[in-house]
């Protein structure tokens, strides 16, 4: 049996597990990224205080460490990573797009620009609506990678060996 096909196995017990138990699928990988956070911080904070040749470099790795301390305890206790960080990142995206889309509909003289410009500022503004979606529907989030989990771990299965070959090959 080769790699791919036991990482597709994988992926698709993963993905079963977090259609079948999202919210505690869900917890669990908030609480992995907490801790992980939260061990991240201490070495950074243990790394600024022992490095004394840069100041500048002390303090910000220092600063690093709090605050992924700090996000880490959220992560862990008070905040549900995958939805925050989910609907962050739509967020994100989505404002750019808005961003786009407005200064392209204000300052390119062309129509067709325009026009793309305006679809890019729709699909903004619907980008913004499925982050608020997602923000207040974490269950849906773990469902949504679940099955993406699934329909990749399917992938590797049935393509296999083949799928690195065509990425590698063109």
């Amino acid at each position: 049996m080769n790699m791919e096909k036991i990482l597709g196995l994988l992926y698709i017990i993963f993905g079963l597990l977090f259609v079948i138990y999202p919210i505690f699928s869900s917890a669990l990988i908030s609480m992995i990224i907490g801790f992980s956070l939260v061990c991240f911080g201490l070495s950074s904070i243990s790394m600024g205080i022992v490095f004394t040749e840069m100041p500048l470099y002390k303090y910000l790795t220092i600063m690093l460490g709090i605050i992924a301390i700090i996000f880490g305890i959220m992560f862990m206790f008070f905040l549900n990573a995958v939805p925050f960080l989910v609907s962050l990142q739509f967020y994100i995206v989505g404002f750019l797009m808005i961003i786009y889309g407005l200064v392209g509909i204000i300052f390119l003289d062309d129509k067709v620009y325009r026009i793309i410009s305006g679809i890019g500022l729709i699909l903004g503004i619907l980008t913004v609506i499925l982050a608020v979606f997602l923000a207040s529907h974490p269950i849906a989030i773990a469902i949504i990678i679940g099955v993406l989990l699934i329909v990749e771990g399917v992938s590797l299965i049935v393509i296999g060996r083949s799928r690195s070959l065509i990425e590698k090959y063109g």
